[in-house]
């Protein structure tokens, strides 16, 4: 007689549009880590993912008493590889999902967190980046240095169908139309401190920035820091100088103003597979660098701060050295300005070239990711 196999069960129903849990070693090794067999049965359960359900209900459908029901669910919420909203629990996709809720929480045996974290690092470089060609899901896309309307935009009188830049592309959004600031340690260089592997840019604690109702979501769950108003500009600033980009999700909705997460290239989930594997994971600003020749010394600080490794020092070969100049592979930037913040002249200025109007909503699949996530 066969043996139910759970785990493929619910990794099933770990899918949520194109966001979906691979059949490969990996995926079943982090299952079974994340869950164990009294936990993944009742799982098998929920119908998928975003398809809330009560204690009660899941008791019904699974025969199970309601307090051993409620005690599993409870166990897995505080470890936080499930969600839990009010008196609601539902599934997670692996990523994101699970693991942004899961090292967020953090409430899980060291020997536990490590080796999940040595299994994300994997997904992050083997299984995403195929997942990411095949689906063209772009979850993020670059917001433009703080103060950038004063210091480092150069308006083209070429594009003049709207505004120079719209509130959806600024960071300095996030501060002046909330009155609510949280910081919290970045997931990916999280799990990289976990693994021996650090970030040479910027430590986990250099994280995320949540702002009015996903602040208050974190203070409510005991997750992150509080900020003041210039606490939260002022480490905005700093993680400019490291040379992060920030990261809103793709919308002009509300999460745009909501959710920054300020990423490294060497292990953000998006930014990685971009740089390194070359597929689209996240959508480029609508503006791009360009160089004043005259204003620059070619000190190389751009190149060493471009988090997608787009710019080069192109050696000269005349006499004169008339061809010795910065040279920006457009098809690699992302437009998110870390070059233009970071160069000690002010050679570096943003330029609109594009009127790329990102979607109201962001939905994985049929879900709405407001609702999803908070």
């Amino acid at each position: 007689m066969n043996q139910t196999d759970y785990y493929e069960i619910v990794r099933q129903k770990l899918k949520l549009g194109p966001v979906y849990a691979p059949k490969h070693k990996k995926i079943y090794e982090l299952l079974r880590l994340l869950w164990n067999e009294e936990e993944i049965k009742l799982l098998s359960y929920f119908e998928g993912v975003g398809k809330m359900l009560s204690p009660r209900k899941l008791s019904k459908i699974s025969g199970l008493p309601k307090e051993q029901v409620k005690a599993i669910l409870d166990r897995l919420a505080e470890r936080g590889t499930i969600l839990k909203v009010g008196n609601q629990y539902g599934l997670l996709p692996l990523l994101p999902g699970v693991f942004e809720l899961y090292y967020s929480v953090y409430n899980d045996t060291k020997e536990k967190l490590t080796e999940i974290a040595k299994i994300y690092r994997f997904i992050f470089d083997n299984i995403l980046p195929q997942q990411l060609l095949n689906s063209n899901f772009t979850l993020f896309r670059p917001l433009l240095p703080y103060e950038s309307k004063e210091k480092y935009i150069t308006i083209d009188k070429s594009i003049d169908s709207q505004p120079q830049v719209l509130p959806y592309e600024l960071v300095e959004n996030l501060i002046h139309q909330n009155d609510l600031w949280v910081v919290k340690p970045c997931d990916c260089r999280k799990i990289g401190e976990l693994t021996g592997e650090p970030c040479s840019i910027a430590s986990s604690e250099m994280g995320c920035l949540f702002c009015g109702m996903a602040a208050q979501f974190l203070l409510d769950h005991g997750i992150g820091k509080k900020l003041s108003k210039e606490e939260a500009i002022e480490f905005l600033k700093e993680t400019e100088k490291a040379g992060l980009v920030h990261n809103a999700v793709n919308t002009s909705g509300p999460v745009s103003s909501m959710i920054i997460c300020n990423c490294c290239s060497c292990h953000c989930g998006t930014l990685y597979p971009f740089k390194n594997h070359k597929v689209t994971s996240v959508t480029p600003s609508n503006f791009a660098p360009k160089i004043d020749a005259n204003l620059c010394v070619k000190c190389e600080t751009c190149v060493k701060k471009c988090p997608m490794g787009a710019i080069y020092h192109h050696w000269p070969n005349e006499p004169d050295s008339s061809d010795d100049y910065m040279l920006i592979r457009e098809d690699f930037c992302i437009g998110c300005g870390v070059c233009a913040s970071n160069c000690p002249k002010n050679a570096i200025k943003l330029v609109k070239i594009r009127n790329v109007t990102p979607p109201k909503q962001f939905k994985i699949g049929d879900e709405d990711l407001l609702n999803l996530l908070l």
